[in-house]
């Protein structure tokens, strides 16, 4: 007898994930989360939860509370995501360097 398992491309659920960020604005810059470069990283288990470590443009920025229920609520709403975590951190502090060329470009810094 033949087990078969059904096991998730995380690699394509991850993709799912990156699109659903990229939906996703920081209210005082007109450029996504994703090209601004807040997302430090995506992980996905074969348990299909998702964490994500993501940081702000500041400590104290006016979205702290409500950004990251965001990310966590949309990234749930991805039909394939059973769980999603968001973890704050400022180690490395955010700068301007992670911002994608699309990004700088988008704000006239290219």
């Amino acid at each position: 007898m033949s087990e078969t398992t059904t096991s998730i491309d995380t690699q394509e659920l991850g993709e799912k994930i990156v699109k659903v960020l990229k939906t996703i604005y920081d209210p005082e810059i007109p450029v996504d989360i994703y090209e601004l470069g807040l997302i430090y990283d995506v992980l996905v288990n074969e348990e299909q939860e998702v964490k994500i470590l993501m940081t702000l443009t500041t400590p104290n920025c006016p979205v702290a509370e409500s950004l990251p229920a965001e990310v966590e609520d949309k990234v749930k709403s991805i039909k394939m995501v059973k769980d999603a975590e968001v973890e704050i951190t400022f180690d490395p502090p955010w700068t301007q360097d992670l911002m994608s060329e699309e990004a700088k470009l988008e704000l006239g810094m290219l």
